[in-house]
């Protein structure tokens, strides 16, 4: 099961750190880290149910691209 309570026991000192890894990096050099940080901890967690629940729910509210704008256009 997804455990989505705080279990980080120095949280501002691990949000510096991701802040860091991106600095003088390009957009696509980030989203590169980013994609590799997100298979590193992935492989380290290896429970594809946990997995599948933490991708559900970082997807959960975000809308699709141009979803707003075909919703407006019916309006």
């Amino acid at each position: 099961m997804l455990n989505t309570e705080t279990n980080i026991a120095a949280p501002d000192e691990f949000y510096e750190a991701l802040l860091a890894i991106h600095q003088d990096l390009t957009p696509d050099q980030a989203r590169a880290v980013d994609a590799r940080l997100i298979l590193l901890l992935s492989n380290h967690i290896g429970d594809m149910a946990v997995l599948r629940q933490a991708m559900a729910r970082a997807r959960q509210g975000i809308e699709p691209a141009g979803h707003d704008a075909t919703i407006a256009a019916r309006a």
